[in-house]
């Protein structure tokens, strides 16, 4: 019986998805898995262990600190993966990444890292995660199944989400969740839950959550609360989708996903998955798939 080939692994970044993934990858210790932790990758700035990642494996400040790396997962925030996705695919080192970017930024992400790959004959695969990732493709074979239809999604993200995580940073906010619903013909409305400071001004923290370039141009809601814990726990994500036969269809079909889970261990599991099948791969940067 031929012996599987390790594959050791870093994971760069450490917020909750690097933590998710470097847990799945120690757990995979005691199995007969081909992926290994090589170690995990912070700012050097912040070099300390944070107290939930596995403690019999090294955190350094950068990936040419580690031994051995085959392939990387990146876990960093949206505005940081196109730099660090090129430094190291510059260097040949394949590259897992779940950026969430959205629309056209993403398609342009997308493609300007593939011409970076090819350029450098290096692998990428994007998009590595529940949304962008598996969502979508549920979204597609739904449209499939039902060609003559409408979809309805709704969101209800923790806090951690990038949307959530821009309003909070605003003045007089103590914390916000964010959360959308697609109608008929994809149009979208924002949900935004705010827990104020004490002595802020609800108006007034309405109007910059309203003016902030992210939700320009969308249908925005804002909502003040006293306790987000109320309304949902911080790990807590749930999506509800729905497709719809037309009713000129004549044949009046329905299909239906509801999820209840924790948003960063479920994309780290992607985020293994495309790390185990990136040797197969050809230079360029593949948007992730569950096809083999």
């Amino acid at each position: 019986m031929v012996e599987k080939k390790k594959r050791q692994v870093a994971v760069v970044g450490l917020g909750p998805l690097g933590r998710a993934c470097a847990n799945a990858l120690a757990a995979l210790a005691t199995r007969d898995d081909e992926l290994v932790l090589a170690g995990m990758v912070r700012r050097a700035e912040s070099l300390g262990r944070p107290f939930d990642v596995p403690r019999d494996y090294p955190v350094v400040g950068h990936v040419r600190d580690l031994p051995a790396v085959d392939v990387v997962l990146l876990c960093v925030p949206p505005e940081d993966a196109p730099g660090v996705a090129r430094e190291l695919l510059q260097g040949r080192i394949p590259v897992v990444e779940c950026a969430g970017l959205e629309g056209g930024a993403l398609d342009q992400y997308y493609a300007d890292l593939n011409d970076f790959a090819l350029a450098h004959r290096a692998i990428a695969i994007v998009g590595a995660g529940w949304d962008p990732g598996l969502l979508p493709m549920f979204t597609r074979a739904f449209r499939m199944l039902i060609p003559h239809g409408h979809d309805t999604l709704h969101r209800h993200p923790g806090v951690a989400l990038h949307h959530s995580a821009a309003v909070a940073h605003i003045d007089g906010i103590e914390g916000a969740l964010t959360g959308e619903y697609h109608g008929p013909g994809d149009a979208m409305q924002r949900y935004v839950y705010v827990q104020i400071k004490p002595g802020a001004d609800f108006d007034e923290v309405r109007s910059m959550i309203e003016a902030d370039p992210l939700f320009a141009g969308e249908s925005t809601q804002v909502f003040r609360v006293e306790n987000l814990a109320e309304i949902e726990n911080e790990e807590g994500h749930g999506v509800v989708l729905e497709r719809l036969s037309a009713e000129s269809a004549g044949i009046h079909s329905s299909l239906q996903l509801e999820a209840r889970y924790q948003l960063a261990p479920f994309a780290a599991q992607v985020m293994l998955d495309g790390a185990r099948r990136i040797f197969l791969m050809k230079p360029g940067a593949h948007r992730y798939t569950l096809s083999g």
